[in-house]
């Protein structure tokens, strides 16, 4: 009889005795084909691989000063393989000026893969980076005393002075993400963290080299290995020339001591960004060496948050600076002409709501509701727009019109500067006030838009580019903090010019309005200035103080500089923002400042911001009517618009 236990007792023992042979297996084949450990141990003992740095690219201002520049630094590098138990760990701290307690903390950091991902106990490991020539004229004379610890030349980043920091940004020690992101980057390397630094990394970095160096049975460098015939060379970053002045920007952080906010210039004939102050800022050169982490940590902490680039970050109601958008969009739409007239009486009063104005003549036109920066008119206007039902078939679509004009100028998206972290600002939309107001609203429920309060929020660089749109009479260049790129073309994103949906008539009309204001109205202070300047304040609301602002160009007809300045809880937009724009105009058109502009620089230098009260409401004046009566003759409209004349009154 077959006894079947038996006969099944064989086959398992047969299938144990299979599994564990294809174990061995495997694992030979592992061992011998796969794993590259012995051919790493096998090459440490024969080969080093010295990794050679590039020398990373330089970068300039406009008119060639340099800017950031490199010098020398050197690394302490360990082979964890060859360290391990040979070094007198005493006598190498103090070498080094460590404690024991720092080396074996960094030490065991080297060896966890969670904190160096790239870790290989058979190659270079970084130790402690950036020595000074002090500390590494030290650690050179005894470290023959110390295997498996080698030095690297490397360089750090110098900055020529301490301006433009958000600018320029800085480079620290890569992290484990970055490495993950791009396998370019080993741990103990140097990546840009911030500003162009960071944006242009990839051109500023270069190209590593390696030198593979020839050991003997003990271990020591015999030269390199067949006369350097497979060594690379480094290949150096590529220089930048930012589209910056640095005496420009050196003007505008004195400007702005004390104070919060912003100053953005730009070029309109090409989008450059010729300034871009955020204040508070910091001195970009604490941020270089291996005392950055604590910087940058007292930074971080700091309640004034001097790390926040604010030009294109700090999203802000544009106040009075917005009307100008208005002005075009209605104009363009047939909702005014340039003789429109609509009263104001302290302020816009219909169906009960008041929104306050200062006292000026009324009825008032176009060309002097800009110069006199009327809040009423511009109500108005958002007013009839929404209500218009031979345009438009209800609010909803002629919000959305509205709407596509704020787009095309540049608003509610990001412009697309070549900087890292731009925010995008609010331009509201029909949906969005359908959601909050449950489909039931109209042009009296938004009408603080028009004014550029409520939801609306810019950055003040898009405050900026409305005054190069402007200046340009219906285009713009997407801003660029990059003027050049050694050996490479400029993106072609910054050489295209982009139209907006106004026509050149209304900006005609617009630029009109801005130079009035800067010789009889609100910006009447630029009139000093030996240049015809154009300007628009504003006094944006606030929950403290209001916020001082200004947007301006020069000169009116070949304009070189749009400038939007913008200082939290400064007031009324002549407070702070008329007189520091005009500062900046005339430093950049002119080279330098008059002696009187110069004792003005620096009054305004020494002038700090209390955080008060806001300022007192405007009076109330008395509830007007929603006429509209020919506007008188303007003798600025008929030198800058000769066909002002023959608009007739909308009625």
């Amino acid at each position: 009889m077959t006894d079947f236990n038996l006969e099944k007792r064989r086959y398992v023992l047969g299938g144990v005795a299979i599994a564990i042979i294809t174990v061995y297996i495997i694992r030979l084949f592992t061992l011998q084909l796969m794993s590259d450990d012995y051919k790493k141990n096998a090459d440490s003992n024969a080969f080093l691989k010295k990794v050679e740095f590039p020398s990373r690219g330089a970068i300039y201002d406009r008119n060639g000063r340099l800017m950031v520049y490199n010098q020398p630094a050197y690394d302490i590098m360990v082979v964890m393989n060859e360290a391990k138990g040979r070094i007198d760990t005493t006598e190498f701290c103090q070498a080094l000026g460590i404690t024991k307690e720092f080396f074996i903390k960094r030490m065991n950091d080297i060896k966890d893969y969670s904190k160096n991902p790239g870790y290989s106990r058979f190659t270079q490991q970084m130790f402690m980076s950036q020595l000074s020539n002090e500390d590494f004229s030290i650690f050179q004379e005894k470290m023959f005393r110390f295997p498996g610890f080698y030095v690297q030349h490397r360089s750090i980043r110098q900055y020529q002075t301490g301006v433009a920091a958000h600018v320029l940004g800085d480079v620290a020690e890569v992290s484990p993400s970055d490495i993950e992101d791009d396998d370019y980057y080993k741990p103990g390397d140097y990546i840009g963290k911030l500003g162009v630094e960071k944006s242009y990394e990839k051109e500023l970095r270069g190209e590593k080299g390696v030198q593979i160096l020839l050991r003997d049975a003990r271990g020591r460098i015999q030269g390199n290995y067949m006369n350097g015939k497979y060594d690379r060379k480094p290949v150096a970053g590529r220089d930048l020339t930012l589209g910056i002045d640095e005496k420009l920007q050196a003007l505008g952080e004195r400007l702005m001591e004390g104070k919060i906010g912003s100053i953005v210039a730009l070029d309109p004939q090409t989008g450059e960004v010729l300034a871009m102050v955020s204040s508070p800022s910091y001195d970009p050169r604490i941020m270089v060496g291996r005392s950055r982490s604590k910087n940058h940590r007292l930074l971080s902490r700091d309640a004034w948050k001097p790390l926040l680039n604010r030009s294109i970050m700090g999203m802000y109601p544009p106040g009075s600076t917005f009307k100008t958008s208005q002005a075009l969009t209605y104009m363009t739409e047939g909702i005014i002409t340039p003789s429109t007239a609509f009263p104001c009486s302290h302020g816009f009063y219909c169906r009960g709501l008041h929104v306050g104005c200062h006292s000026h003549a009324a009825p008032i036109a176009l060309v002097d509701a800009i110069s006199t920066s009327c809040n009423a008119y511009f109500c108005w206007g958002l007013y009839y727009m929404m209500g218009n039902r031979t345009k438009y078939k209800n609010p909803y679509e002629a919000m959305n019109v509205w709407r596509d004009y704020m787009v095309s100028m540049g608003f509610g998206y990001r412009l697309g500067i070549d900087l890292p972290g731009e925010k995008r600002g609010m331009i509201p939309n029909a949906d969005y006030y359908d959601r909050n107001y449950r489909g039931s609203w109209n042009g009296l429920t938004i009408i603080s838009i028009s004014i550029g309060q409520g939801e609306v929020t810019l950055t003040p660089l898009q405050i900026a580019n409305l005054g190069a749109t402007i200046a340009n009479r219906g285009y713009y260049y997407v801003p660029h903090v990059v003027r050049k790129v050694e050996g490479l073309p400029l993106d072609t994103l910054y050489r295209h010019r982009h139209y907006t949906k106004a026509s050149r008539r209304s900006y005609d009309y617009v630029v009109a309005g801005m130079r009035s204001s800067a010789l009889k109205g609100t910006c009447k202070m630029l009139s000093r200035l030996p240049f015809e300047a154009c300007g628009k304040t504003g006094t944006a609301q606030n929950h403290g103080r209001d916020h001082s602002v200004f947007m301006g160009f020069a000169p009116m007809n070949n304009p070189k500089i749009a400038i939007a300045v913008y200082v939290e809880n400064g007031g009324w937009g002549a407070d702070f923002g008329v007189p520091i724009g005009g500062l900046m105009m005339e430093q950049y058109i002119m080279g330098k400042l008059s002696p009187s502009s110069e004792i003005q620089a620096e009054a305004m230098q020494h002038r700090r911001i209390g955080y008060g009260s806001r300022f007192p409401g405007q009076e109330k004046g008395k509830k007007a009517t929603a006429t509209k009566k020919p506007a008188k003759k303007n003798k600025i409209v008929d030198k800058i618009v000769p066909e002002a004349q023959e608009a007739p009154a909308k009625e």
